[in-house]
């Protein structure tokens, strides 16, 4: 298979890699082979240390629309075939997650179940006027995967993600700025623009900064207090240590920009 028929692409430009989704004629739904082509790619940049910042896009109409139902539909063993699209998936939100770069979602067209999910697992995200978002997992008679239980209700609180989940009726791009599902709402067709921007801000700050910043956000909620203040310390000491942070400061103090190097 050629790269450019491969479901899922990888490019990287300097220090900011994009990761397409390339299932158009399917929406971008998820199969297996998607599945392992996501977790080698995330695989590959958890290796990377030039790349600092990722943008995760769908080539198409859509993001994404899930799932590939047919691929459930035709399965003999609908277990087994869970299992195989899951375990794949699963270990590339987790690699997603925890990446050293800071990943950007680019959204448009429609962000659903297996989308939506992949989308409230990256940093950030950008979502163009005209955007659907719909957790639709319900619609199919089945409960979220792909980490949609655990970033959904923290970015809305469990009520309004029991509502969300459960009812699975269309939000708006609107809709969902408001409810903190996206960072950005871009005019029609500048997702990819305003993506970018975001992608050459990360890129222009300090990679120890930004590194440290999404690791102990994401960790937060698993630590009581006392871990996370634990946790503050060792990163700004760490970090401190580091020559960006003595650029920064040099910077700051000479009132010009900062030049920062490495990861």
């Amino acid at each position: 298979m050629s790269d450019e028929f491969a479901p899922a692409l990888l490019t990287i430009n300097g220090a900011i890699a994009e990761v397409r989704l390339n299932r158009p004629k399917a929406l971008n739904a998820i199969n297996v082979e998607m599945a392992i082509a996501l977790r080698d790619i995330f695989a590959e940049l958890a290796q990377n240390t030039e790349v600092r910042a990722v943008i995760l896009r769908g080539e198409g109409r859509v993001f994404m629309a899930g799932g590939d139902l047919n691929y459930f539909r035709e399965a003999s063993d609908k277990h087994a075939a869970a299992v195989a699209l899951i375990e794949p998936i699963h270990e590339a939100v987790s690699l997603m997650a925890s990446l050293p770069q800071i990943v950007i979602a680019c959204l448009h067209g429609a962000v659903a179940g297996a989308g939506m999910s992949l989308a409230m697992a990256a940093d950030l995200a950008v979502a163009e006027q005209g955007t659907v978002f719909n957790m639709a997992y319900a619609k199919v008679g089945n409960s979220p995967d792909c980490s949609g239980s655990w970033s959904l209700p923290r970015l809305v609180g469990v009520r309004r993600a029991l509502e969300i989940a459960l009812l699975s009726d269309d939000l708006s791009a609107e809709q969902a700025l408001d409810l903190g599902l996206i960072n950005r709402l871009a005019d029609k067709q500048e997702h990819d623009v305003e993506a970018r921007k975001l992608a050459e801000r990360i890129v222009a700050s300090s990679p120890a900064a930004m590194t440290n910043i999404k690791k102990l956000m994401r960790q937060s909620h698993d630590n009581n207090l006392s871990q996370q203040l634990n946790a503050e310390a060792e990163a700004f000491a760490t970090t401190a240590a580091g020559e960006n942070f003595s650029e920064a400061l040099e910077a700051f103090f000479e009132r010009r920009k900062p030049v920062f190097r490495g990861l």
